[in-house]
């Protein structure tokens, strides 16, 4: 298994003789309005793509944590091929058929697609009133023959979904959505540090990566703070924070 970070939460997935792509943004650097009520009010994304949009393209699929504009931009609903298989939450099935795509693929909640089992799962997108009118979000679990067993958690701080999931799964590799985004108002809506430090008590024998930071106004928790924490807590051999374009190989 390997997994190449490319910006915010979008990464190609090389899994048992396949690529997945998940959460695609394909916009250029500041080409999409910032997230309103939030600390700073730069336009999204932050950063450029490390690669070029026909690089990150090429996949065999697509899967699709939940459809907010910085996990699926307007870009990637115009830009990917219409007959790429799309992997999604049910509540996002009627979109992608609007936006033109014929092979979406609503896990609810299992599928088996290549040899690879596709297991949704639940999650928390906040806390409180602002967790509440948040979209519908999911993760994922990933378990085929040959690779270790992957969870990729979605937008979600830590909640009973979360600590359930890796009870149920042993996931052997966890991908986070970190960057503790926040409005000016409430608690942060993506994990924060104590959110990682909490997923890597409750699964002891994980490698942990953590995306989803740097490329977008209101993610607040920088890598260089978050590899700090690492340090402190004595996670640098089981947490990974990878560079935009970088590889991990499990």
């Amino acid at each position: 298994m390997k997994i190449r970070h490319l910006r915010h939460a979008t990464f190609h997935l090389h899994i048992q003789g396949v690529t997945l792509l998940v959460d695609p943004v394909l916009s250029p650097a500041a080409a999409m309005t910032p997230i309103d009520n939030s600390p700073n009010q730069r336009r999204n994304p932050l950063v450029e793509l490390p690669v070029s949009v026909e690089e990150v393209m090429t996949a065999d699929g697509c899967l699709l944590t939940h459809t907010h504009r910085d996990h699926f931009d307007t870009a990637a609903g115009e830009q990917l091929p219409k007959a790429l298989p799309v992997f999604c939450q049910p509540e996002d099935r009627d979109k992608l058929h609007l936006l033109g795509f014929t092979a979406v693929q609503p896990v609810d909640p299992v599928i088996t697609w290549r040899n690879i089992e596709l297991i949704r799962t639940g999650g928390q997108h906040g806390t409180g009133e602002i967790g509440r009118k948040m979209a519908p979000v999911s993760g994922y679990v990933l378990k085929a023959a040959t690779e270790p067993t992957l969870y990729i958690a979605g937008d979600t701080v830590w909640c009973p979904e979360v600590a359930e999931t890796l009870s149920i799964h042993k996931p052997e590799v966890i991908v986070l959505y970190g960057g503790a985004a926040r409005f000016n108002q409430g608690e942060p809506i993506t994990m924060g540090k104590e959110d990682i430090f909490r997923v890597c008590q409750h699964a002891p024998a994980a490698k942990v990566v953590v995306l989803h930071m740097e490329a977008i106004n209101h993610c607040l928790l920088t890598r260089a703070e978050l590899n700090e924490f690492i340090q402190q807590e004595r996670l640098g051999g089981r947490v990974r924070v990878p560079a935009d374009g970088q590889w991990l190989d499990f």
